[in-house]
């Protein structure tokens, strides 16, 4: 109804869910995270700790599991976590206060946020840290100490953008089209290693090299599209 009144209001259409998008564009941040650090995008026998099972993390640990992959998962709401793991037996489950801590190849947060602060990151036992969940860094010195941990960190509004992907294209003049929204969120992993080339090229934090290629961005945005001003 809001859509009928203004035309800055959208949405997907309702055959499509949004979560599909999202869990596709955080696999591809994975391959990616798994070429930068071990020279092959394979997943078949890596280990991933998956926090969080809801409409996106359950996605992300089926595909994983469906790919080979040995998946530990974790949520605080045991019954979703039983669901999942009867519909999905190869799953492995944890304590949720220790995922973070659990030996893997990858750590997946797919759920709350600052679950990279300052009493997880001395904990933490991966050697990559990509998930769906916002605001996964507790703040940017948490960003820092990953670095210097060794520890490659993917951006998350990076790896969860695939979900603001999929609306973007409902905004195409022919209306959405799943395949080209697909496509574009495929791409999320070629913008993760221009992130990681710039953090290897400039000696930075992943998270500093994301924002540095953002706000270049935008800048060249506004260079080609000055914003209107008042008169």
């Amino acid at each position: 109804m809001i859509g009928l009144e203004t035309p800055h209001v959208f949405s997907l259409p309702v055959e499509e869910e949004v979560s599909h998008f999202t869990a596709f564009g955080v696999m591809q941040g994975i391959r990616a995270c798994l070429q930068s650090v071990y020279g092959s995008a394979e997943l078949r026998g890596r280990t991933i700790a998956v926090q969080g099972v809801g409409a996106v993390g359950s996605q992300v640990a089926k595909h994983l599991l469906e790919a080979g992959a040995v998946v530990t998962v974790i949520d605080t709401n045991q019954q979703k976590l039983d669901r999942l793991v009867v519909a999905y037996p190869g799953l492995l489950t944890g304590a949720p206060e220790d995922i973070h801590a659990l030996p893997a190849d990858i750590y997946c947060p797919c759920a709350l946020g600052a679950v990279l602060n300052e009493q997880t990151l001395p904990e933490l036992r991966c050697q990559i840290v990509c998930g769906a969940a916002n605001n996964q860094l507790a703040d940017e010195r948490c960003g820092d100490r990953l670095a210097h941990t060794g520890i490659l960190y993917a951006p998350d509004y990076l790896v969860n953008a695939g979900g603001m992907i999929a609306y973007a294209d409902s905004r195409h003049p022919a209306g959405f089209h799943r395949q080209r929204a697909l496509a574009t969120v495929a791409r999320i992993s070629d913008t993760l290693e221009r992130v990681f080339a710039l953090a290897r090229e400039q000696a930075i934090p992943t998270y500093r090299a994301a924002d540095r290629q953002a706000e270049q961005r935008i800048a060249s945005v506004r260079q080609a599209k000055p914003l209107a001003t008042a008169p």
